[in-house]
């Protein structure tokens, strides 16, 4: 009890909240993109695990991190594109198109993995994504160890969060996606291309996916591990809902998520006494009670799942 008072105890609990929330924060953000478009995509679990997957061997094929997390982005955004053509073009129904992206993800990086380095008791490992110690900064007592010792991703999560605000409400490409997924036959009549829109949302979502995944495999683990997304794509969907579709709650959701998981960690380290099953489930207990706090008072895009079909009207 008397470490879990201790301002050592607390600062090291805030600073791997923000960290343990950039995977969710990613992934939290690409899925606003999509579904202020009107697509639901509960494939992003599949896309964060294939991220993963595709970063890891992108790291250990080359010994770039930074290849790595630009391959976790385009095998994420490989599977948002067959999601997109099954959901867009063809139609097909988005919630079971998001069931089979997810399927697909757990097999296919299952098998790869097993395929490329075989069953073995020496678990593969890739280059890491080193931390950034920002000189001057980051000796700052307090904010140095929570704000300035980061992973790169984690300070890219928070670029992103301006950048999606920006363009949603201050861009007229913004606009023309939020009209898509209020309204696209609106926005169809003065000239939007529906498809474009939505394929450019879906591709975004699996791309933001993708690095958050690689994150996981390059900057937490140094490895990949079979279904390492550990159901953190659904968390970003809850998020998504809890911050109502907006980029800024979507960070603060985020981080509380994070904090969730950071202290069931150091609960389990601190309390020997308490079964580390129950402090397992503390993050997905506060996702039941995040969403259970918003039903009714949160209005989900008009065209949400609706697919679009410019040559019936």
């Amino acid at each position: 009890m008397d470490v879990m008072l201790s301002e050592v105890f607390w600062i090291g609990l805030i600073a791997a909240a923000i960290r343990l929330a950039t995977p969710i924060l990613l992934a939290s953000l690409g899925e606003i993109l999509a579904e202020r478009a009107g697509i639901l995509n509960i494939g992003i679990e599949g896309m964060l695990l294939i991220g993963a997957f595709g970063g890891f061997l992108a790291s250990h094929g080359t010994g770039s991190p930074w290849i790595g997390v630009l391959g976790g982005m385009i095998a994420g955004m490989a599977l948002a594109l067959l999601f997109a053509y099954l959901t867009i073009t063809l139609a097909a129904d988005q919630i079971v198109c998001g069931i089979m992206a997810n399927l697909l993800a757990f097999g296919v990086t299952g098998f790869g993995h097993r395929v490329i380095f075989g069953m073995t008791t020496v678990i593969p490992s890739a280059p890491p994504l080193a931390d950034w110690h920002i000189p001057g900064l980051a000796a700052i007592p307090v904010l140095g160890p929570i704000l300035f010792q980061q992973n790169p991703l984690v300070y890219l999560g928070l670029v992103l969060v301006v950048a999606c605000w920006f363009m949603l409400f201050r861009t007229s490409w913004g606009l023309k996606l939020r009209a898509v997924g209020e309204h696209p036959l609106a926005a169809d009549s003065v000239g939007v291309s529906v498809r474009q829109v939505r394929y450019a949302a879906v591709l975004a979502c699996g791309g933001l996916a993708g690095i958050g995944g690689a994150f996981l495999s390059l900057s937490q683990l140094s490895m990949f591990v079979e279904e390492m997304s550990a159901g953190r794509g659904f968390i970003a969907l809850a998020v998504v809902i809890f911050a109502r579709w907006h980029p800024v709650g979507a960070l603060g959701a985020s981080i509380l998520f994070g904090a969730a998981e950071a202290l069931q960690f150091r609960l389990q380290a601190q309390a020997a006494d308490i079964p580390f099953q129950f402090l397992a489930i503390l993050p997905y207990v506060l996702t039941v009670i995040a969403l259970v706090s918003i039903v009714g008072r949160s209005v989900q895009p008009a065209a949400l799942t609706r697919p679009y079909h410019k040559e019936g009207h």
